[in-house]
């Protein structure tokens, strides 16, 4: 998958605090969302889509919380293609995130990515104090509506 993320029509930007609560706020904005876009809840790739978030959005909530006072999730889409970003400013670049090896969060997005034939870019900040995961999934084909 190539699409270029930057020039997909759809987009949507949410920044909340990192707390634990920010996850599920994360997730459910995702999910209308998604639907205003037309890709419904049952699109098949909605529900890995989701998993992904939630892993992302709670690793920065565990591990960047202390240098990181919020989390940026950017949402994007296009006719064939569903993408969304999460950013916090801890320095830590946890490199490619399908190269993680074992159990728990990156793991876990890893191998979901992997049967969902997505593709994940880590970005640094132009300073180097925080980074955004970037992750792009296929909606083969036109998206489904309710």
């Amino acid at each position: 998958m190539s699409a270029d993320v930057e020039t997909l029509p759809h987009r949507h930007v949410l920044t909340a605090p990192t707390v634990p609560t920010s996850v599920r706020l994360m997730r459910e904005t995702a999910e209308t969302t998604f639907e205003a876009w037309g890709i419904s809840a049952s699109h098949p790739i909605v529900g890995p889509a989701l998993l992904i978030l939630s892993e992302l959005v709670t690793n920065s909530v565990r591990h960047a919380a202390t240098t990181s006072p919020s989390v940026t999730v950017t949402f994007a889409a296009g006719e064939c293609t569903l993408a969304f970003a999460v950013h916090d400013r801890h320095p830590y670049h946890p490199g490619v995130v399908a190269a993680a090896s074992g159990t728990g969060g990156l793991a876990t997005v890893a191998e979901v990515m992997a049967e969902s034939g997505g593709t994940c870019v880590v970005r640094r900040d132009a300073d180097g104090g925080g980074k955004t995961v970037w992750i792009t999934l296929p909606l083969q084909g036109r998206r489904q509506r309710r």
